[in-house]
C-alpha cells in the first residue's frame, strides 16, 4: 500500500525522509536518487517511489506541516500574463489597421518598411498551433550564396500545405521559429557566384524551401523562373505550386491521354482550377469534380460535371459513366481513398496529392488524424493485380527539396510557360492580403472558401476594419454581401458589427 506524507524542505522527494546532517540546499539533490530538494519552505505532497513512501502524518502534526494556501487571484501565473500580452498587442494592431496604418510604421522605434538595408518584413512562426502564432516582425535580411538569387519578393503564394505546417501537421516539421511558405515572386536583387542566365531586374517566379513569406528570399537558381512580360506578380506567385502539380500528376504520372476521363477534389482550389485548364488542352477529356456548393456557379464552365463534395458522388459518376474513370486526382484522403479506387476502370490511376480532411480545428488534432488513417482502405496488392489498377502518390515539395528533381521541373515548367504564351491557361488569383493580414487569408483557406489561390501581397497595406468612405455609414446589421463595402471589411469587422446589432437588440 503506497503511503503518503507533507515532504518538508530537508526530505528528498522520492527518496524520503533525508538522515541528520544531509540536508540539501534549496535546488540541490540528496545523492540517493536523481531528484532535487524542494524549493520552498514546504513542498507538495510526494509519493516516494525509491523507497516504498514514508508514513502519513495525521492530526496536529500533519496541520502543522500542511503548505500555506495562496489566494486565486493573488498571483496571475506566467503563461495567462504572456496570454495577456500577446491579447494587447494584437489589439493594437487591429486599432491601427482601422485606421488603414500598420501596427509597426514609422515613430522612434524605426519602419518594417523596406527602407532599411540591414531588416525586412517577414511572417514568422513563434511555434505549431493556431493562427496566433502567426506574426509580423523584423528578420535580418539574407544574402545570396554561391548558386543563389536574392529576390526582392513582391508576391507569395498560400496553399493548403501551409496550413498544415502552422499546425506542425506534417512529416518532420522544421524547428520554429521559421518563416513559411513555399513560392514567391520578385525581382532579382542580386546574385550569388557562379549564378548565370539571370541578370539584376529580371523579373522572377521561384521556389523557395520555407522563408517564402518575407520581402527578401535567396533560393538556388535551379528553382528560379523568369516571368513572361504579360504575367502580374500576383499570377506568377499563383502559378508555380498549382500549375507543376497538376501538369505533373496528370501528364507524368497518369499518362492523360485523348479520351480519357478525370475526377479531381476540390475543383475550386488551386490546383484543382489548374487541373481543369490543363484537361481543356487535350481533346475530348472528361472532367468530374467536387466543391463546395457555393462556389458551383464561379467553376461551372471549368469542368464538365460538378458535384457537391457532401453529396455520394460515386453514384453521380457511374450514373454518367458506369465503367468509372481513367484518373482520380484525390488531395482528401481518408474515406475518399477507398471510393476513389472503386471508381477507378482498368489500367485507372488514383493519385494521392494531400490529406486535407486531417485539418478540422484551427490546430493540430489527433482526433482527425487518426479517423483519417482508419477511413483509408487496407489495399490489397493481389487485387491490385488482379483488376488492373494503379494506386500512385505525389509530393512537388518533395520532389524539389528532397529527392533533388529540380531538371524535371525545370522541364515542365518550360512547357507550362509556353501554354500561357499561347493563351491556353492562366492562373486564378481569389485575392489578395497584405502580411499583416496572414491569420485572415489562412482563416479563408480553412474555411475552404477560395476560388483559385490567395496571394500575399508584400507591397499592400492591411485593409482597414472598416474603409473611409463608409466609416461613419455603416451602422450595425448593415453590411450586406455583395454590397460595396463588403470588399473593405475583413471577416472579423462583420462579427463585430453583428455582435453589436446582437447587443442593441437586448438593451431595447
Amino acid at each position: 500500500m503506497t503511503r503518503w506524507r507533507w515532504v518538508t524542505r530537508a526530505d528528498c522527494v522520492i527518496s524520503g525522509p533525508l538522515s541528520p546532517g544531509s540536508v540539501v540546499a534549496a535546488g540541490g539533490r540528496c545523492g540517493r536518487c536523481p531528484c532535487r530538494a524542494p524549493r520552498g519552505r514546504r513542498a507538495l505532497r510526494s509519493r516516494c517511489s525509491a523507497a516504498g513512501g514514508p508514513r502519513r502524518l495525521r492530526g496536529h502534526s500533519a496541520r502543522r506541516h500542511r503548505p500555506r494556501r495562496r489566494h486565486r487571484g493573488s498571483r496571475r501565473s506566467p503563461a495567462m500574463a504572456k496570454e495577456g500580452a500577446q491579447r494587447a498587442e494584437e489589439t493594437e494592431q487591429m486599432i491601427d489597421k482601422e485606421g488603414g496604418r500598420e501596427a509597426n510604421e514609422g515613430g522612434a522605434g524605426g519602419s518594417l518598411r523596406a527602407g532599411d538595408a540591414k531588416e525586412m518584413r517577414a511572417v514568422v512562426l513563434s511555434a505549431f498551433g493556431g493562427l496566433n502564432k502567426l506574426r509580423v516582425s523584423k528578420k535580418a535580411m539574407p544574402e545570396p550564396q554561391e548558386g543563389e538569387l536574392k529576390i526582392r519578393v513582391k508576391a507569395c503564394g498560400l496553399n493548403f500545405i501551409d496550413l498544415m505546417v502552422r499546425q506542425g501537421n506534417i512529416d518532420n516539421p522544421p524547428k520554429t521559429p521559421l518563416v513559411p511558405g513555399f513560392e514567391c515572386s520578385g525581382i532579382v536583387e542580386a546574385l550569388g557566384d557562379s549564378v548565370k542566365g539571370f541578370e539584376i531586374g529580371d523579373r522572377v517566379m521561384a521556389f523557395v524551401n520555407y522563408n517564402a513569406w518575407a520581402e527578401v528570399v535567396c533560393t538556388p537558381v535551379e528553382f528560379v523562373y523568369k516571368i513572361p512580360d504579360d504575367m502580374t506578380f500576383s499570377e506568377a506567385a499563383a502559378f508555380p505550386m498549382n500549375f507543376v502539380t497538376a501538369y505533373m500528376m496528370l501528364f507524368e504520372v497518369a499518362n492523360l491521354r485523348e479520351g480519357m476521363s478525370v475526377l479531381v477534389h476540390s475543383a475550386g482550389g488551386g490546383v484543382g482550377q489548374a487541373v481543369a485548364q490543363l484537361c481543356s488542352t487535350i481533346p475530348n477529356v472528361t472532367v468530374f469534380g467536387t466543391a463546395s456548393s457555393f462556389k458551383h456557379e464561379a467553376i461551372k464552365n471549368s469542368v464538365t460535371h460538378l458535384f457537391d463534395r457532401n453529396a455520394d458522388y460515386v453514384q453521380e459518376v457511374k450514373r454518367i459513366s458506369a465503367d468509372g474513370v481513367d484518373i482520380v486526382l484525390d488531395c482528401l484522403c481518408g474515406e475518399n481513398t477507398g471510393k476513389g479506387l472503386s471508381l477507378l476502370k482498368p489500367l485507372g490511376t488514383y493519385i494521392l496529392y494531400g490529406s486535407s480532411n486531417m485539418v478540422t480545428g484551427e490546430t493540430k488534432s489527433f482526433f482527425s488524424f487518426a479517423k483519417s488513417w482508419w477511413q483509408v482502405e487496407k489495399v490489397n496488392p493481389i487485387k491490385l493485380y488482379e483488376e488492373n489498377k494503379v494506386i500512385a502518390g505525389f509530393s512537388l515539395l518533395n520532389l524539389l527539396f528532397k529527392q533533388n528533381r529540380g531538371g524535371l521541373v525545370k522541364g515542365v515548367m518550360d512547357k507550362l510557360l509556353n501554354l500561357y504564351n499561347s493563351k491556353k491557361i492562366k492562373p486564378v488569383v481569389d485575392s489578395l492580403w497584405a502580411l499583416e493580414e496572414v491569420k485572415e487569408a489562412m482563416q479563408r483557406i480553412h474555411d475552404r472558401g477560395n476560388i483559385g489561390k490567395l496571394i500575399l501581397d508584400v507591397e499592400k497595406a492591411p485593409t482597414p476594419l472598416v474603409s473611409a468612405k463608409h466609416r461613419h455609414d455603416i451602422q450595425p446589421g448593415m453590411v450586406q454581401p455583395g454590397s460595396d463595402c463588403w470588399t473593405h471589411v475583413p471577416c472579423h469587422a462583420f462579427l463585430t458589427l453583428i455582435s453589436k446589432s446582437v447587443a442593441s437588440r437586448f438593451h431595447q
